[in-house]
């Protein structure tokens, strides 16, 4: 069975209302567990069916967004970021919240999004690859974009090896070389994603 998102996965504006609060509710906690700090300014939401769900959710009831072909263009956007057995996914954002950092680090940081690892506890490392979507629109290579959408294919030995032990999230620009261990909440959602 696909993970993707159809149509009939995303309520009217009415019905979303109703939902709304408990199912804000359940992503918030979800997010919480699926989200990764890697160093001063680099945040990573490793994406499933629910976050994305909500992502388009949230934009039709902002963007008063009624017609049918109207969410096909935000299934079509997001529904490559809900990851397939053997797959993470990852929306990166870098956290800069003042003119002067933007200026100072999208420069520096030209092509981080193509510098960001797992490492699993059998040494394997793994470069996450861009999605080829929104690669055209968000990669420069004078300067980087505050927004990045990343993949990782593991094959089923580096599944079990992810299962097996420790895993690391790591950055290798030069610029920012970074390095955090995945908790177990996170370890066991993404396990998950990896597994089907």
């Amino acid at each position: 069975m696909s993970r993707k998102l159809t149509l009939a996965d995303i309520a009217d504006v009415r019905a979303y209302e109703r939902e709304r609060d408990e199912f804000r509710t359940r992503v918030i906690e979800l997010k919480r567990r699926r989200r990764v700090h890697v160093g001063t300014i680099m945040t990573l939401l490793f994406e499933n069916r629910d976050t994305i769900r909500f992502q388009i959710q949230e934009m039709a009831r902002v963007e008063k967004l009624t017609t049918d072909d109207e969410i096909r263009i935000e299934l079509d956007i997001y529904n490559p970021m809900i990851p397939d057995p053997g797959q993470v996914c990852a929306t990166m954002f870098l956290e800069l919240t003042t003119d002067d950092q933007m200026r100072e680090w999208l420069p520096k940081l030209a092509n981080v999004e193509r510098s960001v690892l797992l490492v699993l506890s059998d040494g394997s490392r793994i470069r996450g690859t861009i999605d080829e979507q929104h690669e055209q629109g968000l990669t420069r290579e004078a300067v980087t974009a505050a927004v990045h959408y990343l993949r990782w294919d593991l094959t089923p030995d580096q599944v079990e090896a992810f299962a097996a032990g420790e895993v690391r999230l790591e950055i290798d620009h030069p610029d920012y070389l970074e390095s955090v261990v995945l908790g177990d909440a996170t370890h066991a959602e993404l396990l998950d994603d990896l597994r089907g």
